[in-house]
């Protein structure tokens, strides 16, 4: 088999994979460009695996007047920068022990001891600069087929980077059949294994829940997240009960995936702690409770705390309920968002401190209440 992608095309691209095989070393495109383009997706990444060493990589590049920069060199990757384009290139390696997220590597020529060293099968497809598609351990049927499979066993994979339970789920989300469901030798090596949820840093956690919760239809990851106790790991008290009828609402109101809403319907204890939650994603958290708390229409919510807050609202708590939504209610937080209170404190004459700011909340409860239409002639006369 073999791709046809603008980005392999590019003359950075190929300038850079033939800056190596010119020199006799092997050099592939590896992972999920490679994958991505099977599948037609967009990608982002551009990786590169090659037979030449870290040293060997940045003599050949400086040589060529690229520039390199020994970002991981350690562990063998240069990061080689071509005009505006950026390649990870890391030498193809194999694990001699393994630490969790640490591990000590020795480096290799053959392509076979890279493929092994990585997680899925789908993600160990390599392609040269004519595209054809190398497959050291058989990976592209199950691409073909949407099976997740870990590369051979299943328990020593995880044990090397117990990061790879999150991203069996991420990835079973964005790119597995839904129809055959999951594999049970990894269910089973994940359930195995969920001490090692307990090494992995919060910020890693969340960029990985992030990721699988923009999946378009992440519902049976999510479930068999439950079921084998990593949700509850994770991010405890959190539930899946509500969470298809949210993905069921958003799609009914044509709406984008919302990381975040999807977020807070799961629940759970502490999400800024739990995720390391940014404080932008953290204070939507902490308005969308105020607002609950305080029993808020979504249209005043998307007053009070912005349009987000109020489709949050109104989602969250019809799938929470198992109902469905009018579908005017994206209009009617759009005019809550954009709503202006026409009363500022220079037209209360006669008013200072404490009076004048209970008066101001005065009106704007006034105003809220009659739906956001009173004039400001009304408020300050009095008039209904």
């Amino acid at each position: 088999m073999q791709i046809t992608a603008d980005w392999l095309r590019d003359s950075a691209s190929q300038a850079l994979l033939g800056a190596l095989t010119e020199r006799g070393f092997q050099a592939y495109f590896v992972g999920g460009c490679v994958r991505n383009a099977l599948l037609h997706a967009p990608v982002s990444d551009l990786d590169v695996a090659t037979s030449a060493l870290p040293e060997d990589v940045q003599k050949i590049m400086e040589t060529k007047g690229f520039r390199s920069v020994p970002t991981g060199i350690d562990h063998g990757t240069v990061t080689v920068l071509i005009g505006d384009h950026g390649f990870e290139v890391t030498s193809f390696r194999k694990d001699v022990e393994t630490f969790g997220r640490r591990a000590v590597v020795a480096f290799s020529t053959d392509i076979k001891d890279d493929a092994r060293r990585r997680d899925f099968t789908m993600n160990a497809l390599y392609a040269g600069a004519d595209g054809r598609i190398v497959d050291p351990l058989n990976g592209l049927p199950d691409l073909m087929a949407q099976r997740l499979r870990f590369i051979e066993d299943a328990d020593r994979r995880i044990k090397e980077d117990y990061l790879r339970i999150l991203r069996y789920f991420r990835f079973f989300a964005w790119y597995g059949d839904q129809t055959a469901g999951l594999d049970p030798e990894a269910l089973a090596a994940i359930s195995d294994n969920l001490d090692g949820l307990d090494t992995l840093s919060k910020e890693r956690i969340g960029a990985e829940m992030r990721k699988l919760l923009l999946a378009e239809t992440p519902e049976m990851a999510l479930c068999a997240m439950e079921q084998t106790g990593v949700l509850g790991r994770i991010l405890p008290g959190a539930t899946t009960r509500s969470f298809a009828p949210l993905v069921h609402l958003e799609q009914q109101l044509d709406l984008p995936a919302d990381w975040l809403r999807r977020l807070l319907v799961l629940g759970g204890d502490g999400l800024k702690a739990a995720l390391r939650l940014s404080n932008a994603d953290a204070a939507r958290v902490r308005q969308f409770r105020q607002a609950n708390d305080q029993a808020l229409s979504p249209k005043v919510a998307a007053y009070r705390f912005g349009r987000d807050t109020g489709l949050d609202l109104a989602l969250v708590q019809a799938a929470s309920l198992g109902v469905s939504v009018d579908p005017a209610i994206v209009a009617q937080v759009d005019e809550g968002a954009q709503a202006l209170f026409p009363v500022a404190a220079k037209d209360l004459q006669g008013f200072e401190g404490k009076a004048l700011g209970d008066k101001l909340r005065e009106l704007e409860s006034a105003w809220i209440e009659s739906g956001f239409t009173r004039s400001k002639a009304d408020l300050l006369s009095g008039r209904p």
